[in-house]
């Protein structure tokens, strides 16, 4: 791949050499885990090659079985010995059970990349504005394969070097409209089913791209707007983390439930996440458009109050919103197929966290506006 030679992976002793390395980096540098770059280059032997230069296997198909038994062997030593390591595919194939253990036929890992997420998702919010409702299906479509694999959202270095612009950058509109689009895509991407990987300098929105041979832009942090999305960011890792709905069934598709997602006319998509424990949900509000939405209703399930976890559209996180409700009440009302309804003020380009509150509970921990 990228006119790289490539290893020989039926030799013992190549196997060998990769296998010890990834072990000793484990062993002597405890780095949490690896991630596996061009897997789909290495299991197919056709895979950006002219059609000269192409090779097949000895049962006539273009599948490297070398590699795919590397693989499994790489993974099954290395969870030999260090069984909560993160093993990570970054594979842009459609090669099934990546991430299903190697006695069921898979190839071992933990954890793939999720590349047409990423892909779908940054070339949807660089979009102007009028014309996401054209490419609604871009922010809905992920959720037909979401749980086919064990995913990471990644937001890595390789979409913030080479002329593709910062993650802030590639947001259109005002100076104000980049930084309420990129805290939109922040809480969209942390609520949605998927393990999260933000690369450094995302975290407080840096204009230029990652330059290696120089430091983060920390600089930044001495203005208000990027220290406020460093803020944002803090907080959506913290109300992650204390809010179970958002990680405990990350791989099950009872976790997600679509509330609203057919409205590409307005670019807005709810949708709920559950946790194990009953009445343990939480929804999201995303509102693609520069639009604001006055009373907008969404189904929900449950009767009772809805707490007001995040709005990015608040005056502590860079926005506009100086206040924000704490608690929004339903009513015994049928919306979106559901019992319940509420009714929401959505400001343009903005996203906000409900959880359902269930009394004094473990729910009941701090709002962050």
């Amino acid at each position: 791949l990228w006119g790289t030679l490539a290893f020989d992976f039926g030799r013992t002793e190549v196997q060998s050499f990769l296998i010890s390395n990834a072990v000793f980096w484990m062993d002597v540098f405890h780095v949490d885990g690896l991630r596996v770059d061009a897997v789909a280059s290495m299991i197919d032997l056709h895979l950006d090659k002219p059609p000269e230069m192409r090779t097949y296997n000895k049962h006539g198909g273009s599948e490297n079985t070398d590699a795919i038994q590397f693989l499994k062997h790489l993974n099954e030593t290395v969870f030999h010995y260090f069984p909560d390591a993160l093993m990570i595919a970054e594979d842009s194939s459609s090669w099934p059970a990546v991430t299903s253990p190697t006695y069921m036929g898979g190839l071992g890992f933990n954890f793939k990349w999720n590349m047409g997420w990423m892909n779908d998702m940054l070339r949807y919010m660089a979009l102007d504005p009028g014309e996401r409702i054209h490419h609604h299906n871009l922010i809905t479509f992920s959720l037909v394969y979401a749980f086919s694999e064990n995913f990471v959202l990644p937001l890595s270095h390789d979409e913030v070097v080479h002329g593709k612009k910062s993650l802030l950058n590639k947001m259109p509109g005002t100076y104000e409209q980049k930084f309420a689009q990129l805290r939109l895509f922040y809480g969209f991407w942390m609520t949605h089913p998927g393990k999260k990987l933000l690369f450094m300098g995302s975290e407080w929105g840096q204009f230029d791209e990652w330059k290696d041979a120089e430091s983060l832009d920390w600089q930044l942090l001495e203005y208000q707007s990027h220290h406020r999305m460093h803020h944002y960011v803090k907080t959506l890792n913290r109300t992650y983390a204390m809010e179970p709905s958002l990680w405990e069934r990350d791989c099950d598709p009872g976790g997600f439930e679509w509330i609203d997602v057919h409205n590409a006319a307005q670019s807005v998509v709810v949708f709920m996440r559950r946790g194990h424990a009953a009445n343990e949900f939480s929804v999201s509000i995303c509102n693609f458009s520069n639009q604001q939405l006055q009373s907008y209703v969404i189904g929900v399930p449950e009767p009772g109050q809805y707490r007001v976890v995040i709005n990015s559209e608040s005056n502590t996180f860079g926005g506009a919103w100086k206040h924000v409700p704490d608690i929004i009440e339903s009513r015994a009302a049928a919306w979106h197929g559901r019992a319940c309804s509420l009714t929401v003020d959505v400001a343009p380009f903005s996203f906000q966290l409900l959880t359902y509150v269930q009394g004094e509970g473990p729910q009941s921990f701090q709002k962050f506006h």
